[in-house]
């Protein structure tokens, strides 16, 4: 994501169906200083069981699988946006009757740790449930640093720039990461949409428009960035706070932002380009997480933006780097860069091309996406193995986040 640097009121996040109303109990959060979730008397959802002939359960994630309907599972693929500061009742609504599994508190916040947990609470109390469990959401953020940091206030550290980070030594990143992330969890978050894993040539600096102008970069080479990058991901690990590389393959050696501009073009960067190894390094280490850019790169697939590029994500993030975790998108909900497409075509181009959560900070684009997704299972069974393997990954990542419960 690139233009939440400069419109600070754009927002990502989302919940899940339950019987009690979303907004009323978020709104009870907030005014009365409870935490929603304790209010948690909910419905659950009816169970279809779909391991296929034969297959076991055997992992808490197929467990949960296999007791989720259609609509739950496609909802899991789903980060729906709402603001940090000031959640929208229509947004909320729209999330939480569309299932969504995923929330992205955005804009910016100065209300502190403590009142971020309480909304937080009220969004966890929603998630649906499967036999009688809970689905817990995923809560992440951007919390970079310098011009991305979304919560401050009371209890969160004011970060610098990702560039000034990259002046520290690993084991001092490393250490001050810690503590960021530790805020992060007293908040309630499990997930930072960070760090930033492009390189910035020095050639080049401020006039790159997604990362350099803001010095989100860790440094302007490509092994500055690794071992920094590399540094701010395990310190999150460290307190149990997951992370995203992005924006692969890069955005450093762009001029536009995809947020603002379309038709964002790579013309350097190719399968073997040493900018591909904070990404490499970073997957090594086993990052969860990774976000693709929304721009094109010429000399590896010039007829499809990354997200939806199967070349890409599935042959050189995939197959070359040998990722494994969950493939997420950059903003899908009004980035200019995909502004071509209906949210529809969005959401079924970035799955068909090997994605697994898409990310959308405008939530009335949800229903046309699910819908969407819906329409194309009822016809295509490769896409279906997709939307499968995808729902895996992302309940596999919850689990090891400690979010699903199979007792």
């Amino acid at each position: 994501m690139t233009a939440r640097v400069r419109r600070p009121g754009r927002g990502r996040s989302a919940a899940l169906r339950t019987g009690i109303p979303l907004v009323t109990m978020l709104l009870t959060a907030v005014a009365c200083g409870e935490p929603a979730a304790q209010a948690h008397t909910v419905q659950p959802a009816r169970a279809v069981a779909d391991p296929g002939p034969g297959a076991l359960a055997t992992t808490c994630a197929d467990r949960v699988y296999s007791g989720m309907t259609q609509a739950q599972r496609i909802g899991q693929l789903f980060m729906g946006g709402v603001s940090a500061a000031a959640p929208s009742a229509t947004d909320l609504r729209t999330l939480r009757d569309n299932h969504v599994g995923s929330v992205m508190l955005t804009g910016r916040s100065s209300a502190g740790t403590k009142a971020t947990r309480k909304v937080v609470d009220g969004f966890r109390g929603q998630a649906d449930t499967v036999s009688g469990r809970r689905v817990g959401l995923m809560v992440a953020t951007d919390q970079e640093g310098g011009q991305v940091q979304v919560l401050s206030g009371p209890g969160f550290s004011t970060i610098p720039a990702a560039l000034t980070q990259g002046s520290w030594s690993t084991s001092t990143l490393r250490t001050r990461a810690a503590g960021w992330a530790a805020q992060l969890k007293s908040a309630g978050l499990d997930l930072n949409l960070a760090p930033v894993a492009d390189t910035v040539p020095a050639s080049l600096g401020t006039r790159n428009a997604p990362i350099g102008r803001y010095h989100r970069e860790f440094g302007h080479t490509p092994d500055i960035v690794a071992s920094h990058s590399g540094a701010f991901s395990a310190g999150f690990k460290q307190a149990h706070v997951m992370t995203t590389l992005k924006h692969f393959p890069g955005l450093g050696r762009v001029i536009g932002n995809t947020d603002t501009t379309a038709n964002v073009v790579d013309s350097v960067t190719t399968t073997s380009s040493s900018y591909l190894e904070p990404f490499r390094s970073g997957i090594k280490s086993g990052a969860p997480f990774v976000m693709m850019s929304s721009a094109t790169y010429s000399k590896i697939d010039a007829h499809h933006i990354a997200a939806f590029s199967p070349t890409v994500i599935r042959k050189l993030l995939r197959t070359q780097l040998g990722f494994k975790g969950v493939v997420i998108s950059d903003d899908l909900g009004q980035a200019v860069a995909v502004r071509s497409f209906t949210p529809g075509q969005r959401a079924v181009n970035f799955l068909s091309a090997g994605g697994n959560m898409i990310l959308t900070v405008k939530a009335s684009t949800v229903p046309a996406m699910t819908q969407a997704v819906s329409a194309r299972m009822k016809t295509d069974a490769a896409f279906r193995a997709d939307v499968a393997d995808s729902v895996h990954r992302i309940l596999a990542a919850k689990s090891a986040a400690g979010l699903l419960s199979c007792g």
